[in-house]
């Protein structure tokens, strides 16, 4: 999903159309699975939610080697793909924190970093398969590997047991002025808290989501560089979305998730400054230093939410609350990108769009410490 910049250009091309509106709607419908696979998962386990997100991802790319108009692609990448990468997302990272709640951020990080390392794999390996056929068969390929694969993984899920410890792990002994905490969805929804930190997320995917979406465009667009190197920069970008989640997930079990995410937001501020003053010297450098503070904070989100959402509602309904949490991310995929597309279009420069992106960045900076203080009330 995150290589779609390196898929989409050359289908963009064929087209003659601007196909922006299918990476949000892959987006903006993640939640719908996330929170139905997360019931699904509770009742009959991961494996089969997990067979059947395989089937309409891998499907979903298949069929966009048939795609005629920007309306096909919505429908089979979008809707279908977009609904199957939920599928198989929510239940496996959900899933794997329950077997490991001393090590939530480091798991959380280390499920998550799987699918941000992907696009380092299949971006340069999507640019290949083009050069030696075409847009359509590329999907078409791809299609046809990821479902054999997620499919046969499928098989050797095993859904982790209620009340489960892992051998010599001692919880924490709960007291009054901190019980254990397993709330049902509704009793999470009635929470302050919770709008709080669904907002932050919407925060921390939206300026990763409007990079993520368009690096191999913003790179043609900020930068002198060929068509390779721009690519190269999309598999930069993951590459350390993937190392934010890693480092992040682990660094937050000792430091604390809301430490981890705010010193991201920092990092982010910086990012976007670098991106904003790219535009006006086309430095390969700045560009390159902007994209990869903004890998490492949107991976660091990615990473330490699971793990944070967990602590903060607890481990039984974690699946169905963590879908819903989500709703915060399927926002940031519409608002992201296309901020950046709008602002373009209105203005032929992409400053204002990372304008607004750091405004929402300083938001979600302020919100941290919103939580702070709720937590401490």
């Amino acid at each position: 999903m995150y290589a779609w910049s390196s898929l989409s250009a050359p289908m963009a091309e064929e087209l003659n159309a601007n196909l922006a509106s299918v990476f949000s709607t892959a987006n903006a419908v993640s939640f719908i699975t996330m929170i139905i696979g997360g019931l699904l998962n509770d009742k009959y386990g991961p494996r089969w939610v997990m067979f059947a997100g395989g089937i309409m991802f891998g499907m979903g790319m298949f069929m966009c080697g048939f795609a005629q108009s920007v309306t096909h692609l919505i429908l089979s990448y979008g809707i279908c793909l977009g609904l199957g990468i939920s599928l198989v997302y929510g239940c496996t990272i959900s899933n794997t924190i329950k077997f490991f709640p001393d090590k939530r951020g480091m798991v959380g990080g280390m499920t998550t970093a799987a699918f941000g390392i992907s696009s380092v794999i299949f971006a340069p390996l999507a640019d290949w398969i083009c050069s030696l056929t075409n847009a359509r068969a590329t999907f078409m390929i791809l299609g046809a590997v990821i479902l054999v694969i997620v499919c046969a993984g499928s098989f050797i899920m095993k859904q982790c047991p209620a009340g489960f410890i892992p051998e010599g792990y001692i919880p924490p002994v709960q007291t009054a002025a901190r019980p254990a905490v397993d709330k049902t969805p509704v009793e999470m929804l009635k929470t302050p808290i919770f709008y709080v930190m669904i907002v932050m997320l919407t925060c921390g995917g939206t300026f990763g989501l409007m990079i993520i979406s368009s690096a191999k465009g913003l790179a043609l667009a900020l930068t002198p560089v060929s068509a390779a190197t721009a690519t190269l920069f999309v598999s930069v970008l993951c590459l350390f979305n993937t190392a934010g989640r890693l480092v992040a997930g682990t660094l937050s079990d000792k430091l604390g998730r809301i430490n981890t995410l705010t010193f991201a937001l920092v990092i982010a501020l910086i990012g976007l400054v670098c991106l904003y003053i790219c535009e006006d010297n086309g430095s390969v450098a700045i560009f390159a230093a902007g994209v990869m503070l903004i890998g490492i904070c949107f991976g660091t989100f990615m990473g330490v939410f699971p793990g944070f959402c967990t602590d903060q509602f607890g481990t039984k309904n974690n699946t169905v609350n963590y879908g819903i949490m989500w709703i915060g991310f399927s926002a940031a995929g519409i608002v992201g990108p296309s901020i950046l597309t709008n602002v373009f279009n209105s203005t032929g420069s992409y400053q204002g769009a990372f304008i607004i992106a750091f405004a929402m960045a300083a938001f979600g900076l302020v919100l941290s410490f919103v939580y702070r203080a709720m937590v401490r009330k």
